[in-house]
């Protein structure tokens, strides 16, 4: 976590850099894309997260005495390239989908325009930033999915991948849906809701169960959510909690934010239960909230077995992604400006479709459905491109190009995905606050249909090219092929 990240990255970034230095005609101004080519999870969407620490890395990128000193003690820089990273700083723009954003396959999360000196050195940073919290931030809202509205706490932190993993993994959590976090160095610094109970430990600390549990009613009387699981829940914990419950009713407290955690066990049957008891004992509005190795598709299941939990916690599977470890962003050269001033497409072939990559200055138009205001489609265009929504509008499939749509004049509406984050090396855009964009990323989660949230096989949305943009592609293809 600290704001110095400018040697977060790969040696080879910096070897390529002192190349462009030494061959100071290559180090022209490019276009880089950060993309990614499939959907984590085998999901039908990703959730953009971690623009604001990619700010925070530009805005501070600088190297250090101790830094150039480092360097130099590898043996493999020369004096007159450390000493030109003495002043080195950031000159170029960086546009970007905002954080919170639903975003598919192949489409730009970053484009950073600048020197190629500058663009080659944030690589490997602005990768590992933008991977990791979309990552977590698209697993969180999964995870939120299955509760159908009930609340979820991100509480992972002891099992995440190091400090910054926990932090910023917490961060991203709340971002994708959860309602707050178990991290108070992640409530701190981004004014988050902290949220938490108890351990078994309490629990066990105290000569028995009920001495336990109303110990900690009297401490905290608006937030009473009691551990049943300790020896015996429905035969031991959820009576001794309905004993607490009824002596704070008695004593005039007003019963809040109160209720049961269940934390091992059959979940379904014992939540089923308890409900029973606590609302045969007069406490039908007591929570009951549950932890335990949860995910989105057993959280799924408890919803389709009938389990009457309200509250779910959940750590190791969501603060890791569990299931699916990676998220797989690239950064690409898609431009290089020539001596006329003009960026010149370039692109990358391979014998797999999916990596080829998408030539030229591209931006992101959005295509909803005029009627529902859910997504249609996406389409990326060169951003010299403008279009009429009330003229039709020809869609094809660039992978099987004879596959098309055309959408009729009037019935559906465009919005452009990136906005421009750095301007000639300086920050012009100001990150919302999470909950913020927490409740940004809720109505962008509203405009896709089911079918594309569905946890198992969704429907994928199309993201097709302009038809200039394809022509480009497609030029470019024959003329590699001919060489």
């Amino acid at each position: 976590m600290q704001s110095n990240l400018t040697l977060l990255t790969d040696l080879y970034e910096l070897t390529m850099m002192q190349g462009y230095f030494k061959h100071e005609e290559q180090n022209v101004e490019v276009i880089f894309d950060a993309f990614f080519r499939t959907n984590p999870m085998e999901s039908g969407y990703a959730i953009s997260a971690g623009l604001d620490q990619v700010i925070e890395l530009i805005n501070n990128l600088h190297f250090e005495k101790e830094d150039i000193d480092y360097l130099r003690s590898l043996g493999i820089f020369e004096e007159d390239f450390l000493d030109y990273l003495k002043d080195f700083k950031f000159t170029g723009d960086i546009y970007a989908i905002e954080e919170g954003s639903v975003m598919f396959p192949r489409e730009p999360m970053i484009k950073v325009i600048a020197p190629i000196m500058q663009a080659q050195l944030i690589e490997t940073a602005v990768l590992n930033i933008i991977n990791h919290q979309s990552l977590i931030a698209t697993k969180a809202s999964r995870v939120c999915y299955a509760a159908e509205g009930d609340g979820i706490m991100e509480f992972g932190l002891r099992r995440a991948q190091g400090p910054d993993a926990g932090v910023y993994g917490a961060r991203a959590a709340v971002i994708g849906g959860c309602v707050g976090t178990s991290c108070v160095l992640t409530g701190q610094m981004f004014d988050i809701p902290v949220k938490g109970t108890h351990a078994h430990s309490w629990i066990m600390s105290f000569p028995d169960e009920y001495t336990a549990f109303r110990a900690y009613s009297k401490i905290y009387p608006n937030a009473c959510l009691l551990l049943v699981d300790t020896y015996d829940t429905l035969k031991s914990g959820v009576p001794n909690a309905i004993k607490v419950f009824k002596e704070m009713r008695e004593e005039g407290i007003e019963l809040k934010n109160y209720g049961i955690r269940l934390d091992s066990g059959d979940l379904a049957y014992l939540s089923k239960e308890a409900r029973k008891m606590l609302d045969e004992a007069g406490f039908p509005d007591a929570i009951i909230s549950a932890s335990n190795d949860l995910d989105e598709f057993l959280i799924a299941s408890l919803k389709t077995q009938g389990a009457k939990i309200t509250s779910w916690g959940v750590g190791t599977h969501l603060i890791t992604s569990k299931d699916w470890p990676s998220f797989g962003g690239v950064y690409k050269l898609a431009a290089i400006k020539g001596e006329d001033g003009r960026f010149i497409p370039k692109i990358k072939l391979s014998e797999n479709t999916e990596k080829i990559t998408n030539p030229g200055n591209k931006t992101i138009y959005r295509i909803y459905d005029k009627e529902s205001g859910k997504i249609k489609a996406d389409l990326i265009a060169l951003v010299d491109e403008v279009y009429d929504v009330n003229k039709n509008l020809l869609l094809f499939d660039p992978q099987e190009p004879w596959k098309k749509t055309v959408l009729k004049g009037g019935t559906y509406t465009m919005r452009e995905m990136m906005v421009q984050v750095f301007k000639r090396g300086e920050c012009i855009y100001k990150t919302p606050k999470v909950m913020d964009i927490r409740a940004y990323c809720q109505k962008e989660l509203e405009t896709l249909w089911p079918e594309t949230r569905r946890l198992v096989n969704p429907h994928q949305v199309h993201v097709d090219l302009s038809g200039r943009l394809y022509d480009i592609k497609m030029a470019l293809l024959d003329e590699m092929s001919m060489q």
